[in-house]
């Protein structure tokens, strides 16, 4: 449709030019000249836009890197946001998350644990996070995460390296 529409406007183009001469015509020059018909140049493919903001994306493929999953949060941390928030310093029911990988359980500044959360004594590391999101209450008897746990072993290691992500 586009290319149709170019050469349209590209043939009226020499029609258009010719009645903006101006001045009286010169007609004894006519008999001289031929007039030839326009030269029309196909018009180049257009160049490749990025698609539009509210273009659907495609689904990420299920096998990938921990820093690729960490970019966005992964479907399975909605029940994470429930409670927490991925916002510094806002806590919600839960603590926020960000900066949560790597340090001690119970330490995030402003937030207020419980007493089993405190003397746990875990660091949210790869293989602690893994076993707590699994049975948080099997983990650490006592805290006030209501969560069941996440049994899916992919989406828990999609939440994990987003968690990693939070700095």
């Amino acid at each position: 449709m586009r290319k149709i529409m170019a050469l349209a406007c590209l043939g009226t183009l020499p029609l258009l030019l010719s009645a903006c001469g101006g001045g009286t015509p010169d007609h004894s020059q006519d008999a001289d000249q031929t007039s030839a018909p326009p030269v029309v140049t196909p018009e180049a493919p257009p160049p490749v836009s990025p698609p539009p903001e509210n273009a659907v994306a495609e689904p990420a493929p299920v096998a990938t890197s921990a820093a690729a999953t960490a970019a966005t949060p992964p479907v399975a941390f909605a029940q994470c946001q429930a409670c927490h928030s991925t916002e510094p310093g806002k806590h919600g029911i839960g603590p926020s998350l960000v900066g949560v990988y790597g340090t001690k359980a119970g330490e995030i500044p402003g937030f207020s644990f419980s007493p089993a959360m405190k003397a746990s004594g875990l660091v949210w590391d790869d293989a602690t996070l893994d076993r707590y999101l699994k049975a948080p209450q099997a983990v650490v008897p006592g805290t006030r995460m209501a969560f069941a746990g996440l049994k899916d072993d992919a989406k828990r290691a999609a939440v994990i390296a987003y968690l990693k992500s939070l700095r």
